[in-house]
């Protein structure tokens, strides 16, 4: 019976050979005081590689209105909702800037404090900030930390899992699914469900999605408001600018837009060496000279939205320059390189310490102005404070940002790319880092470099997010790997074509997401078609060639064509020792796989001559590396499938111990681990002690996995063949 968990490399995919594969299967379930950059303390973090994403408890939101005008009719209808039976889905669509999120952060507000409801707010623009969100709230509601790394490795189906803990929450609850523009985000795994025990509230630019009808959802559309409401939001926050009259005239000008009017009225409050009315900012206006002609999309109203904030922003960063705060407008320029997601401000630090000189943006932005400058956008709402994961973050409306990075001149347009990639690209854990933390951290950055790629695509801004989507995957996010890399590399190919090195490494990890998705033949033929272009265009030797060897290898052993994925391994390890020599890590790693491999084809004297590699990683490698680890368990694998299990039992032991200190004993390969320490002792005649370690694997991997897994149902199997057995030899101890 051959052992279930396989490791290969430094990976975390573990299947079990011919037809069980691991996918996603579908269970079926019975801002304070003081320096804004300045260090903050940052709580305790969950231990071994729990997901710790954003804190759903707190709405992402940099600025609320004190008072929500014209939303009384849609708030008692939402009201009603929330305090209903439950079971609903409601949209909010609208104009970006026209205050969708604003009502759904009153609602939050409100659904928390007075009715007693759990509120649970997540970040919807973008996949790995979804599946983090969610994730969260799987936790939140009493997930384990074992069932979320199973969920985040693709060893079961996220959804199904955060669901399953919604449906059995023990209070009732709000979800807001916050900025949800691409629909297609919230469909892919099957995210937008409904659920007795609570009410999912999206806000999104699109009316007319096909999910919203799947899902049969209560559409609820916000627009701008009426002249007498917009021109109370003026004077609620200028009161002291002008008459009600004056007021209407300016919110007329800007279209009634709650996010220009915030953006005016927060000018008109905070001006120190100026004092302009209403009637004057109406003149300001009527020049003309600083609005953005932007077409945008005619499909989500963008267009319109940014052409009335694009008339508001510019006034507020004039009078900061007149203020002596030129460099706001550098820094906004700089945000607006990144997504409208939360900006950690750790991410200024390398500036503000002086660490990393951008004085040749244009305002030039020095150490010693970025905190005023932060302070001057704070004032003039361009940018709100909120906190995700503990950090201290900026955030800035996502029409806003889109206008002001259209008015960017051309010849700024490079600077500011190589400034904000230099600054995400230090602010990245190191590659080899798969820690609870680096998954936090690359949470955090992810979008803000698809968004860079995206404003500003070039050679250097590919380089980093092909970087980030690979340590997405390092970090076992394999799913949001998958679904990152392939747009990646389209932009990639699209810019210097299907054979550039760069490119080619996106496809790569894309065929390495679909390998630990269980997709074996398109992983496949996605592999195949890099080993040739690399070949072709960087030669057999080239490191990234070796790799598309080892890579290649992986599919054809599940498909069961382990011959043909030796000669592959074989001719990369010989490459490998040429090139990176015999002390790599990559080299040893590869030769790690063999030990894996053989027992499969009966090699056992080829077996016990790769088993050096063990020492080898020992002398060559650092301490409890990943690498040696997974060699050992290849090799306790090995010699019990070559029945040699009196010298597997220490083996199996040890690595059972290390992977429990080093990972925690819901962890897969300590699950792994404990299988085979299972198997070892069943081999041996020790029924006690197989089954007992038997009934404990069941356990923890109904916990982890969920009681229909293949893995699960093939333990109770062995289970039960395992006390028929006992039962049969009872001297056996």
């Amino acid at each position: 019976m051959p052992i279930d968990g396989r490791a290969s490399g430094q990976g975390r995919v573990f299947q079990t050979s011919g037809d069980q594969h691991i996918e996603e299967h579908h269970h079926h379930y019975g801002a304070g005081t003081g320096s804004l950059l300045a260090p903050q303390p940052v709580g305790p973090r969950p231990p071994h590689g729990a997901t710790v994403p954003d804190s759903v408890r707190v709405p992402l939101v940099g600025h609320a209105p004190g008072i929500l005008r014209d939303r009384a009719d849609l708030m008692e209808r939402l009201r009603t909702a929330v305090t209903g039976p439950g079971g609903d889905v409601h949209v909010l669509h609208g104009l970006g800037g026209c205050g969708k999120t604003a009502v759904a952060h009153a609602l939050f507000t409100e659904s928390v404090r007075d009715h007693g409801r759990v509120g649970l707010w997540v970040n919807a623009s973008e996949r790995i900030s979804l599946r983090a969100g969610m994730l969260a709230v799987a936790g939140d509601r009493g997930a384990t930390t074992g069932e979320l790394v199973a969920a985040a490795s693709g060893q079961r189906a996220a959804a199904d899992l955060v669901w399953h803990y919604l449906d059995h929450s023990a209070q009732r609850w709000l979800l807001v699914l916050d900025n949800a523009d691409d629909p297609t985000v919230l469909e892919e795994g099957g995210w937008l469900r409904t659920s007795p025990l609570g009410t999912v509230l999206v806000t999104t630019r699109h009316a007319t999605s096909p999910l919203w009808r799947g899902i049969g959802s209560a559409r609820h559309p916000v627009g701008v408001l009426p002249e007498a409401d917009a021109a109370q939001v003026l004077c609620d926050l200028a009161p002291d600018a002008g008459t009600v009259e004056s007021a209407q005239k300016v919110a007329r000008r800007l279209g009634c837009l709650p996010l220009a009017l915030t953006l005016a009225g927060s000018h008109l409050s905070h001006q120190l060496l100026e004092s302009w009315s209403m009637d004057e900012y109406d003149r300001k206006l009527s020049e003309d000279s600083t609005a953005l002609v932007d077409q945008g999309s005619a499909g989500t109203g963008s267009g319109q939205s940014r052409h009335l904030v694009g008339r508001t922003w510019q006034l507020s960063l004039d009078a900061l320059a007149g203020q002596g705060l030129p460099e706001a407008t550098a820094l906004l320029r700089l945000l607006s390189c990144w997504a409208a997601d939360p900006v950690p401000l750790s991410l200024l630090m390398p500036v503000a310490r002086g660490e990393v000189d951008f004085g040749h943006l244009d305002p030039p932005l020095t150490a010693d102005r970025v905190e005023p400058a932060l302070r001057g956008l704070l004032d003039h709402s361009l940018i709100g404070m909120v906190e995700a994961d503990g950090r201290r973050c900026l955030q800035a409306h996502g029409v806003l940002l889109d206008s002001v990075a259209a008015g960017v001149p051309e010849v700024q347009r490079g600077l500011l790319a190589e400034t904000a990639g230099r600054l995400l690209e230090a602010a990245l854990p190191q590659e080899e880092d798969t820690s609870a933390e680096a998954r936090a951290e690359l949470t955090l950055m992810a979008s803000h470099v698809s968004s860079l790629l995206g404003r500003f695509p070039g050679e250097g801004t590919a380089r980093l997010a092909v970087r980030v989507v690979r340590q997405v995957f390092n970090v076992s996010e394999f799913a949001v790997a998958l679904g990152m890399a392939h747009p990646v590399a389209d932009t990639v190919e699209q810019l210097f074509g299907e054979e550039d090195p760069v490119a080619l490494d996106a496809r790569d990890v894309a065929g390495q997401a679909l390998f630990r998705m269980g997709h074996y033949v398109r992983s496949e033929a996605t592999h195949r078609k890099v080993l040739a272009s690399r070949e072709r265009v960087l030669g057999a030797d080239h490191p990234d060639t070796l790799r598309s060897y080892v890579a290649l290898q992986a599919p054809l052993d599940l498909l069961d064509r382990d011959e043909e994925a030796v000669d592959l391994l074989r001719h990369a390890i010989a490459g490998q020792r040429r090139v990176l020599g015999e002390d790599s890590a990559e080299t040893l790693a590869s030769r790690s796989l063999l030990l894996d491999k053989l027992p499969q084809l009966g090699r056992l004297e080829e077996f016990h001559a790769e088993v050096a590699v063990i020492a080898d990683c020992e002398r060559y490698l650092p301490p409890d590396h990943l690498t040696t680890l997974t060699a050992r368990l290849n090799h306790g694998a090995g010699l019990r499938q070559f029945g040699l299990y009196a010298e597997a039992e220490p083996v199996a032991r040890r690595v059972l111990a290390d992977w429990i200190r080093l990972q925690g004993p819901d962890h897969p390969l300590a699950l792994a681990s404990l299988s085979l320490t299972a198997l070892v002792a069943h081999g041996l005649g020790k029924y006690g002690e197989a089954i007992a370690a038997l009934q404990e694997l069941i356990e923890r991997r109904e916990r982890v996995l969920g009681t229909q897994h293949p893995f699960v149902v093939e333990n109770r199997e062995w289970l039960a063949e395992w006390r028929a057995e006992a039962e049969a030899r009872p001297d056996q101890p």
